[in-house]
């Protein structure tokens, strides 16, 4: 067990920062002693801010400001405390920037992973697609579809009628066929949750190889033992990188996943989800950070197993591992973050030092955390009690399929359903999401 970070270090000391350019070499002076100095005239720092320019004087001030240390440490620490020495190395802002080109390298993997993986594995599983009759071309309809809303109240669906010639009943109809040609297909749908319980039931294993040997994972009160001088291992160094980096290219690939119900919420989440990750980094939160990225991975797999399973028409195995995955959120989500994790980062680091702005930062972006997680939290209840009543268990965030009734129903009959884009006999399957 490598517990090198646990050592004790003598007390710190404020040091002068290193002159040379350095991703964290900032200024340990409050704002208003840069204001004094910019106007006492004659200063060192305004004659640099005079030959570069006042853009470049105003890009160096927003610059202080962002790493002033009384943002970011504690009192009476500097960035000077956290440079590597003696064999230490220490979390730096700079190695976040690797993320962003590996976020892309998500994007190709997974672009490989779901044509060459889960695609072959969708027609094992014999993921069978439905037949959805096309909306036929008018102008005058897709323009309003396009322009105004896919949803038309009555009276535009009158007035619609009038001008394209069609009957209400026809009017209503189009945009009924037009909207599901909008949805996504079951494959891309099994593609995704592919994707992603692969990368969480990955990253759930990695996380747990990294802290179910450290003290700190059985006793929450040595996550802040020595804090902020904890030095970082390597393997938390990429379990960060790679769970920040997945996490961006969810928020570059959210327009073209499926889109649910809770699409804004999904944003809000990725995007906390980021800032929590990035900032427990810069303020070396790590080992509070890499408790967090396990808790959150424990059930994620589980939910997009039960996804899988589902588009396949397993239902009995889908509903069994919705109840394992609704047990696993609920204590993991609502019990064990609240009053286990929270209660870490909010009560114990007061023991060692008085609240600072990093401090009320980390514990406000935990609180949006925890509230989208009590909405998802009424989702999940909601499709057990359904569940529990005998009800056909779909997911409340996704749209259902809209239908035609008598007439779409005789087409599928005369045609039969898809599977993989091709014709087959007896699907009596009803497939949601």
């Amino acid at each position: 067990m490598d517990c090198s970070g646990l050592a004790p270090r003598p007390a710190p000391r404020r040091a002068p920062l290193p002159s040379g350019p350095s991703a964290l070499a900032v200024t340990s002076l409050p704002p208003a002693a840069w204001r004094g100095a910019r106007a006492g005239g004659g200063g060192e720092r305004q004659r640099e801010a005079a030959a570069s320019g006042g853009g470049s004087a105003m890009f160096q001030t927003l610059y202080n400001y962002f790493w002033w240390e009384r943002l970011w440490l504690p009192a009476n620490l500097t960035w000077a405390d956290l440079e590597d020495r003696d064999g230490r190395v220490y979390a730096k802002a700079s190695d976040l920037y690797i993320t962003l080109p590996l976020a892309f390298l998500f994007l190709v993997v997974r672009h490989l992973f779901e044509t060459y993986v889960a695609t072959p594995l969708a027609g094992l599983l014999n993921v069978k697609e439905k037949i959805r009759l096309k909306a036929t071309p008018n102008a005058v309809l897709e323009k309003f579809y396009a322009a105004t809303t896919k949803h038309p109240k009555q009276a535009d669906v009158e007035m619609l009628s009038k001008k394209s010639g069609c009957t209400v009943r026809q009017v209503e109809r189009w945009f009924r066929r037009r909207r599901n040609q909008d949805r996504p297909s079951l494959l891309k749908k099994f593609r995704e949750a592919s994707w992603r319980f692969t990368f969480y039931l990955i990253a759930f294993i990695a996380g747990m190889a990294v802290i179910v040997d450290k003290p700190w994972f059985y006793d929450l009160r040595e996550v802040w033992k020595g804090y902020p001088i904890q030095s970082m291992l390597p393997s938390q160094y990429w379990y960060y990188m790679i769970e920040l980096s997945f996490y961006w290219s969810l928020l570059f690939s959210i327009a073209s996943d499926v889109k649910r119900k809770d699409f804004k919420e999904q944003i809000i989440h990725h995007v906390a989800t980021i800032i929590l990750i990035s900032f427990s980094w810069f303020a070396n939160y790590i080992r509070a950070g890499t408790l967090i990225m396990a808790l959150h991975d424990s059930s994620d797999y589980l939910l997009e197993s039960a996804k899988m399973f589902n588009y396949a028409g397993w239902r009995n195995t889908c509903n069994n591992i919705f109840i394992v995955f609704a047990a696993v959120f609920i204590v993991t989500r609502l019990v064990i973050l609240p009053f286990w994790i929270m209660h870490c980062t909010v009560v114990y680091p007061l023991d060692l030092y008085p609240a600072f702005f990093g401090y009320y930062f980390f514990n406000f972006m935990m609180v949006v955390l925890q509230s989208l997680h009590i909405f998802w939290a009424y989702l999940i209840i909601r499709m057990a009690q359904k569940f529990i009543t005998g009800k056909v268990v779909e997911d409340e965030r996704s749209d259902r399929e809209e239908t035609d009734n008598s007439e779409e129903e005789e087409e599928a009959a005369k045609n039969g359903p898809l599977s993989n884009g091709h014709p087959v006999l007896n699907n009596n399957h009803r497939k949601t999401d």
